[in-house]
């Protein structure tokens, strides 16, 4: 019951001064800024993280991003995982034309250089074929018709980086067989 409502009766309480009640009204503007908030805030998205990391390098759908997401490049990643591609030597043999860039000879050094171009002509047609076999496999699972565009790129991009760091995981063993 008011003032108004019942007169002759106090509230009760001395009016609050204007400092006090500024000083009631303030409140952070994004919550709690303490230093154990803060820490348990970073927690909670390292975690989050963590878990979304975790689920990519899975292959889960809802942790993918939107290059790698779809039954589609699903299956044309496990076409490619399932071979032995050319473009798995580059990195191991770039590594190896450096070291040999520091012998003195010549002639060493123009065989890898050589050896290094053709493996590079070798790759290019090795994921020019691994991107058909990908679209073919594709097609002839779910159609030629509803067949994503890219997939062939993707396919060919994809066999290109070797296997331990393809991103997500390989979901299958090397040299599985997929019904034709």
């Amino acid at each position: 019951m008011t003032e108004e409502q019942n007169p002759g009766v106090g509230k009760g309480r001395p009016t609050p001064a204007r400092k006090e009640r500024e000083q009631a009204r303030k409140r952070p503007l994004v919550g709690d800024r303490s230093k154990a908030a803060q820490h348990a805030d970073k927690e909670k998205v390292r975690a989050e993280r963590q878990k979304a990391r975790q689920g990519m390098m899975a292959g889960e759908e809802r942790y993918l991003g939107a290059r790698d997401k779809g039954v589609q490049r699903r299956l044309a990643r496990d076409v490619v995982d399932a071979r032995f591609t050319a473009g798995e030597l580059v990195l191991p043999m770039l590594f190896l034309v450096v070291m040999l860039t520091f012998i003195d000879s010549v002639q060493l050094q123009l065989i890898a250089l050589f050896a290094m171009w053709g493996l590079f002509l070798v790759v290019a047609v090795d994921a020019f074929f691994v991107g058909r076999a990908v679209k073919k496999k594709v097609a002839k699972k779910h159609g030629a018709e509803n067949l994503e565009g890219g997939l062939a790129w993707y396919g060919a991009m994809r066999s290109i980086q070797m296997r331990g760091l393809r991103i997500p995981k390989p979901q299958v063993a090397r040299f599985t067989k997929f019904e034709d």
